[in-house]
């Protein structure tokens, strides 16, 4: 594990199956790529085993993946770096990053959240942290790790402030499997990324009720209106909704399986306990945690999100599900917009 770093490599910061599969990606792609997470153990048995046996079974390390267990010496070391943490300890890894990372050091969050507790945007807490004026981007679109570390065909999204910042990550990531689009759209592309997951805690319910095929596309078409009208309040580009970030993720996050939000909703929906459903599913599903931020968010700013109250009446107010969906429906008939 010792392994030194040079000025070329990457660094993912986060060993869950999506830090994981990036830093399988990226070694894949002929970078020397240093996957970091916070349990020394896990990480000394990773690194053993060379693979990660709890998020990302079945998928072998290449040789020029290498565990760390050190992130101050790895921020001293590496100047690129992915962060793939949860949002509840996005801060606190920035923390540790900042005072070591290099002025030229250039990054991506790849977590998709709002920060617990201030309803921020990601790229906000890296502005805060590290300093405006870094060289930060953002990472979505709709990915589950599992197929993009299996080299299924992928495409995503990389946002930046600057093209070449956004063009620089993409390059990081592209292959003849993994497609990667950019944009400067950061607000945009982090809201798709979020809310999405609130809205997959929705339909998951719904399917978890059995209410049919019919609810389960009138959410994702309602929810998709929601996410728009959030995230053009807080500046972001109505465009930026219609692509693989917006619809593209919401799709994939509400119609899947794999997706952990949905199984949350889905369970919900079923008559399961949310501490139940989230001990027994054993990973971190961010659409609970985002939805109490989302929910303040638009009281703030005054947008209206029906299906994001009801979802979080239902996880924090122990409002019954079937209930949540009645009072959806009893919502005033009005012309459809978005």
């Amino acid at each position: 594990m010792a392994q030194t770093t040079t000025d070329s490599d990457i660094a993912v910061l986060g060993a869950g199956s999506w830090g994981t599969a990036l830093a399988v990606v990226l070694a894949r792609n002929g970078y020397r790529s240093f996957l970091w997470g916070h349990d020394a153990a896990r990480m000394a048995r990773m690194a053993h085993e060379r693979t990660n046996a709890v998020y990302l079974p079945g998928i072998p390390f290449p040789d020029s993946l290498y565990l760390r267990e050190d992130l101050t010496a790895l921020a001293r070391e590496c100047g690129r770096f992915l962060v793939a943490v949860p949002s509840t300890a996005f801060r606190a890894t920035l923390e540790v990053l900042a005072p070591h990372a290099a002025p030229s050091a250039i990054g991506a969050s790849a977590t998709k959240g709002l920060e617990p507790g201030t309803s921020r945007l990601l790229s906000e807490v890296c502005d805060t942290v590290l300093g405006a004026g870094r060289r930060i981007g953002v990472i979505s679109g709709p990915t589950f790790a599992r197929e993009v570390a299996r080299d299924l065909p992928t495409a995503m999204t990389v946002a930046a402030r600057e093209p070449e910042v956004a063009e620089t990550i993409a390059a990081w990531l592209r292959n003849d499997h993994l497609r990667v689009y950019t944009s400067q759209d950061l607000v945009g592309v982090q809201i798709g990324g979020a809310v999405k997951n609130v809205m997959a805690l929705a339909t998951g319910i719904s399917d978890g009720l059995g209410l049919g095929a019919n609810a389960r596309a009138e959410l994702i078409t309602r929810g998709l209106a929601e996410i728009e009208r959030l995230g053009v309040a807080l500046g972001g580009r109505t465009e930026t909704f219609m692509g693989l970030a917006g619809m593209g993720d919401l799709v994939l996050t509400c119609t899947d399986d794999q997706s952990r939000n949905r199984q949350v909703g889905l369970a919900l929906g079923r008559g399961g306990s949310l501490r139940v459903t989230l001990e027994q599913l054993g990973h971190v599903a961010e659409g609970v945690g985002t939805a109490r931020e989302v929910r303040a968010l638009a009281h703030r700013l005054g947008v209206d999100m029906p299906i994001t109250e009801q979802v979080y009446r239902v996880l924090f107010e122990g409002l019954a599900p079937r209930d949540a969906v009645a009072a959806l429906l009893r919502r005033e008939p009005k012309q459809e917009i978005f």
